[in-house]
């Protein structure tokens, strides 16, 4: 039973008992009210323009649409800066135990930051990492087992193997600085990968960034890709400087371990609405990463990120690379200046990973007409700078070689943009070749004897095609 207190409160509820009346004996009058509000709404929604404040005010406020060719942005840091950091993530505090590993791979770093030579993958990473810091950034990096990363290669974490307590060095490297944050996720790239989109919307000025453990493991996570990181910009005006590190290359180790699906990425690429990546060297990754922050728009990049490469001998940078007058590169030329331009009777076009092969068979075999060039960043595409290389090899034949199945990786993207170029630049063979492994339904085989094989015969018919090779490509 209801106490009132006042008259006042007994009329209330009386208009109310009435007013439920009125609109249960009068249904109709009711849903004629409804449609007409909802017709007013569609009505002012048809011609609605979004106020700034929706677009680039708040935290966005200095920055804007993207715009330019070049986009470098300012990525390089002063050599001083390089070594400061260096110095940091090589130092382990006084009576701190770390395990016998990591003391070798912490010692590695420090004499190559000393030496400035034989800087690998991950060192590469962690002094993008801390110059960012010193330069008042964030940087936040979850995933599976990110602060040991998966190929124990990162160790952005100390563990005490007697206390087990946590040192991080990044967050050690002077007073005055940005914090580093590194969170192991569990098995639930949807969510996960969905925290961290909505994370990069608030925060522009920090890195934020999502690692798969390996880059298959991003298929869970599908559904964040396509409906938000691909279209957020054109369908919401929500720009998003979100990173994904996706581990991705051929090493035999079976078709769950070995695709990142990078022909799943450049599929959803168009209004320039994402950038995608397969980088060769540490520097370009240490470029790559620093250029998200140092633009005055952001764009989701996606990067296809080694895991043999992470150790390969030949996989180095010198500080130089990323100190003063540097900048990220999207197309490498050939390491060998020497070839002759006017020698040279094939281009060979390729991306990540399989570089170092045909590197490796090319001087093995000492073939000096062949020159082998590496497309950095796939998308956007960099057609003006492919036209300026290749320009100057307009009779040679063109080879896009890749690692992954023909149906997959980056061939049905590239083919049609190579030709524009070549085209573009009246060159006497206007269609690329193929060469890379067949058709398949899986990403790659479960026998590393076949692997083997298959990865012999794809160098091969880069650097020796033969009419018979040639022929069997093109009629697929």
């Amino acid at each position: 039973m209801i106490k009132l207190k006042t008259s006042e409160e007994t009329n209330q509820i009386i208009r109310g008992i009435i007013a439920i009346a009125e609109i249960l004996c009068n249904p109709k009058d009711e849903v004629d009210n409804h449609n007409k509000f909802l017709e007013k709404e569609f009505i002012a929604g048809s011609s609605y323009k979004p106020n700034k404040a929706d677009w680039l005010e708040g935290q966005w406020s200095n920055l804007r649409s993207a715009h330019g060719d070049a986009r470098r942005g300012e990525t390089s840091v002063s050599t001083e800066m390089l070594k400061e950091v260096g110095k940091a993530i090589t130092t382990v505090p006084e009576g701190f135990q770390i395990n016998k590993k990591l003391s070798r791979v912490v010692d590695a770093r420090k004499k190559a930051i000393e030496s400035g030579e034989g800087i690998d993958w991950s060192t590469a990473e962690h002094l993008a990492f801390g110059s960012l810091l010193l330069e008042g950034h964030p940087v936040r990096l979850s995933g599976q087992d990110s602060g040991r990363g998966t190929f124990s290669q990162r160790h952005s974490v100390f563990i005490d193997q007697i206390s087990e307590n946590r040192y991080i060095p990044l967050n050690n490297i002077k007073d005055k600085q940005e914090t580093f944050e590194v969170i192991d996720s569990p098995l639930s790239e949807a969510s996960v990968l969905g925290f961290e989109y909505g994370y990069s919307l608030t925060e522009p000025t920090a890195l934020v960034m999502w690692e798969a453990q390996f880059g298959d493991f991003a298929n869970g996570a599908q559904v964040i890709v396509d409906q938000f990181i691909s279209s957020g910009e054109a369908k919401w005006l929500r720009m998003s400087g979100l990173v994904m590190l996706l581990p991705h290359g051929y090493e035999g180790q079976g078709p769950e371990h070995s695709s990142a699906r990078l022909e799943r990425y450049l599929q959803l690429c168009g209004e320039d609405n994402l950038q995608v990546l397969n980088c060769s060297t540490p520097a370009n990754y240490f470029h790559a990463l620093r250029r998200q922050l140092k633009r005055d728009f952001r764009k989701p990049l996606i990067i296809m990120t080694p895991k043999s490469l992470l150790r390969h001998k030949m996989c180095v940078s010198s500080l130089s690379d990323m100190a003063e007058k540097t900048a990220f590169r999207r197309v490498i030329r050939d390491p060998n200046i020497s070839l002759k331009d006017s020698e040279i009777k094939r281009v060979v076009i390729c991306s990540g990973k399989v570089f170092y092969n045909l590197l490796e068979e090319r001087e093995k075999r000492k073939i000096n007409n062949i020159r082998i060039l590496r497309l950095e960043q796939i998308y956007p595409f960099p057609s003006k700078t492919l036209k300026e290389m290749l320009s100057k090899t307009q009779n040679a034949e063109v080879v896009w070689c890749q690692e992954e199945p023909k149906n997959m990786g980056a061939w049905f993207f590239v083919d049609r943009r190579i030709e524009q170029v070549l085209v573009d630049i009246k060159a006497k063979l206007t269609r690329p070749t193929y060469a890379g492994r067949l058709e398949a339904a899986s990403p790659a085989t479960g026998s590393f004897s076949r692997h083997n094989k298959e990865q012999n015969d794809l160098v091969n018919d880069a650097l020796e095609l033969t009419k018979k090779k040639a022929s069997r490509h093109a009629a697929e």
